[in-house]
């Protein structure tokens, strides 16, 4: 029987990094039923939004969905369509691999990291105050009269909010997931000598939460003492956990020491559904252009097989993607070494290397 999956294929590089993925999964053998659903900036003028409410209806009714990457206008325009999309369908767990794969070209070894990111609230809670509006006056008055400190008139807002129930059950996902794949080690990031009733309760639930699986170790790190050790010693991390501003940070920097986005997978978990897409965005500048990397997607990919119980099919493409890297030939440039002789080959290409892989497994 075909899995019925939601594909969107995104916009920017988008529909290019998704066809190839499309086509190494079903390469696999794994048979997919695919419901193509549109989002992002390219069907503004017909739909009038970024994020049609049929896109979500598909994703409810099929609850596994694929996804390319998707433009976020910065500092104007439509609110982020991811963000959008995890809270409207509560994919609270946002869950990125950094893996270095041998032919990465990269300064360090043995790099194998599982960022587990809290999804819906901190910073990234869109609660937002424009300057000079009503709502931010009243806010810098209810401060000042609350705290007895005088903001400035002309400051924005945004409020960073994290609760109890969103911060235990996103430890328990971390837990869970280092017990299931035999992780050994879960390491909380916070910043709580500084936000106390905030990250404080991040860290005190954390540790809480802890208690409930000796089986695994676990300690806390402040973050910016976190970037530091990931830089330096990199290795000393199995899963790290954190609230979501941080995680979104931290998982920028822990793909940098595998080789970068292009090799970055990542997934959005809730109780019910879960969304995979590729941790990069979408490159609008080299749309159309066959250039950019697709293995971050395809990686994706494997995330999606494995949550779908295909495990034999997910060990076989991520096996055929390794070989291709390690191989060096048929890559874009971005894994291609400083002293490669041979050309980068193209988004295309590159997935046809690996089905070729895959048709000698």
């Amino acid at each position: 029987m075909a899995y019925r999956v939601t594909l969107i294929p995104g916009d920017g590089i988008g529909p290019e990094v998704t066809e190839s993925t499309r086509r190494v999964l079903e390469a696999t053998g794994v048979a997919f039923d695919w419901e193509i659903a549109y989002a992002g900036a390219d069907i503004m003028d017909k739909y009038g939004t970024p994020l049609p409410e049929s896109v979500l209806d598909s994703i409810r009714k099929n609850r596994v969905a694929l996804k390319g990457p998707i433009t976020t206008p910065v500092g104007h325009g439509f609110r982020s369509v991811n963000v959008a999309m995890r809270k409207a369908l509560d994919l609270y767990a946002c869950l990125r691999p950094c893996k270095l794969y041998p032919g990465v070209p990269s300064p360090f070894k043995d790099v194998d990291i599982v960022m587990v990111r809290e999804n819906t609230e901190d910073l990234y809670a869109g609660v937002e105050f424009e300057k000079g509006s009503d709502e931010a006056a009243k806010l810098a008055k209810l401060i000042t009269q609350a705290k007895g400190e005088r903001v400035r008139s002309d400051s924005g807002f945004s409020l960073k909010m994290i609760s109890e129930t969103a911060s235990r059950r996103i430890v328990h996902f971390a837990f869970k997931y280092a017990r299931s794949y035999g992780r050994k080690k879960v390491t909380a990031i916070h910043k709580a000598n500084i936000m106390k009733f905030s990250d404080g309760l991040f860290l005190a639930v954390s540790r809480e939460v802890a208690q409930e699986y000796p089986d695994i170790e676990f300690e806390d790190r402040l973050v910016d003492n976190m970037t530091m050790q990931l830089v330096k010693k990199p290795y000393q991390f199995d899963v790290i956990v954190a609230p979501n501003l941080y995680g979104d940070i931290i998982s920028d920097l822990c793909a940098g020491l595998v080789g970068g986005l292009g090799v970055a997978p990542g997934a959005n978990i809730g109780d019910e559904i879960a969304l995979f897409e590729p941790t990069h965005g979408s490159a609008p500048k080299y749309t159309g252009q066959n250039k950019t990397n697709p293995m971050a997607m395809m990686l994706s990919g494997v995330m999606m097989l494995r949550h779908l119980g295909e495990v034999t099919a997910a060990d076989k493409l991520e096996g055929a993607i390794a070989e291709v890297i390690a191989e060096g030939k048929s890559v874009t440039y971005d894994l291609k070494p400083e002293t490669a002789t041979e050309p980068p080959v193209g988004t295309s290409q590159v997935a046809d290397a690996i089905i070729k892989k895959l048709a000698k497994k």
